[in-house]
């Protein structure tokens, strides 16, 4: 199955004649390409959620690959990281491949933390691409629009680009028209300040009436990666601006910015690269070699997570990380798929997601006879959501496997 089809029997729920049916469409042509630079979820968070031990086989959607490498800070004993976006998994492979043939962190880090060297052109030809596969190759020097390799995304900043970078870019620039400064936060020296700037600098932007109304528009939100069906849930949830005012507040204002990396990347596209402290864990030196010594641990699949747990024996992972995929699935596939996650749990599973809007689509999407071999950490969830500083989803789901 192509990377197309498969995407589009994930996304395709509704007839395309129906107002549903032609938004996911729409949604699947956007989505079959560079939607995430960076990985949006808080990998502190998971790892509380998860308990990962040297015994735990890690099922995760890989997305960017951020947060594969920042689990095996853990050191669990295997990850399994599949994705139907095969520029996502790409992106995956090439992490996992510089950071095994880089001479060094400073290398790595020049790689995918500045991400805009123009070094990091030759350290691609001399040190990782002899090691990859002739389909990465291909995929990393295919021409884009413009004529060149998509490997130079990494010397003209990987964090500005990609459907994500090119929106947050549009946005800021929409800001500087209306005299927003987002950029101010970042210095900030305290929460207080950091509220401060919010108010002055970044909330009068939700009360632009342009503003208003492309935030309402189902295009708005596809390049963010969500898909109509969890822009219906956040409409049910009522007002889509306020929504993303009060998710912006929260990534602003709720947690320190000296190292709250999500936020630098929101509000400036880039990492903190003076103190470090503002980096996903997989780029700090501290935890380089731990990492590097763990990636054997590691392999990724092309495909759906649902098509892939068929294939695996009974009893065979502990640990699911499942993003936000649930919001694309209709109630029967969300049925199918936790059917295969039980028939394939090990004793003492664990399985985390987040969703668009606040609730978990589990509690009336699955059969009582399906869902009472799963506990539901309703307070445990709530409390870790609050402490998400990705800040951009509704809510943040634990579920472990009954005793």
């Amino acid at each position: 199955m192509t990377h197309s089809i498969a995407l589009r029997n994930a996304v395709h729920q509704h007839a395309p004649s129906s107002m549903m049916g032609m938004q996911q469409r729409l949604f699947s042509t956007w989505f079959d390409s560079f939607i995430y630079n960076q990985i949006w979820e808080d990998p502190v968070v998971d790892l509380q959620a998860l308990q990962l031990n040297t015994d735990s086989r890690l099922l995760t959607i890989a997305s960017g690959g951020c947060n594969v490498l920042n689990y095996l800070t853990a050191s669990p004993a295997q990850i399994t990281a599949i994705d139907l976006n095969p520029y996502h998994l790409s992106l995956t492979r090439l992490k996992l491949a510089a950071l095994q043939y880089l001479p060094n962190h400073k290398s790595f880090y020049d790689f995918f933390g500045y991400a805009d060297r123009a070094s990091n052109l030759d350290n691609y030809y001399n040190y990782i691409q002899p090691q990859l596969n002739p389909e990465l190759v291909a995929f990393w020097g295919k021409s884009q629009l413009l004529g060149s390799a998509r490997v130079k995304m990494f010397t003209k900043g990987l964090y500005k680009q990609t459907r994500f970078g090119y929106f947050m870019r549009c946005l800021h620039w929409l800001g500087e028209r209306i005299d927003c400064k987002p950029s101010l936060l970042l210095k900030a020296n305290s929460l207080y300040e950091q509220e401060v700037i919010f108010n002055r600098h970044i909330a009068p932007f939700f009360d632009n009436k342009l503003v208003n109304f492309l935030g309402k528009l189902p295009m708005s939100v596809f390049s963010l990666g969500i898909p109509p069906q969890q822009y219906a849930a956040m409409k049910a949830d009522g007002n889509l601006v306020q929504q993303y005012r009060e998710r912006v507040k929260r990534l602003a204002c709720d947690f320190p910015i000296r190292d709250n990396y999500f936020a630098w990347q929101a509000f400036s596209h880039n990492y903190d690269h003076t103190k470090r402290l503002a980096l996903p864990a997989y780029l700090k030196i501290d935890n380089y070699q731990l990492i590097k010594e763990q990636l054997p641990k590691v392999e990724t699949q092309f495909g759906s997570i649902l098509d892939y747990l068929k294939t695996q024996p009974k009893q065979s992972y502990d640990r699911f990380v499942l993003l936000d995929a649930q919001d694309w699935m209709t109630d029967a596939v969300l049925i199918e798929l936790w059917t295969e996650i039980l028939r394939v749990a090990k004793p003492g599973t664990r399985v985390i997601f987040r969703t668009a809007a606040t609730h978990s689509p589990l509690e009336s999407a699955l059969p009582a006879e399906l869902l009472k071999y799963f506990v539901y950490e309703a307070a445990e969830s709530a409390r870790l959501f609050k402490q998400d500083r990705s800040a951009i989803y509704g809510g943040f789901h634990l579920y472990r496997l009954a005793a």
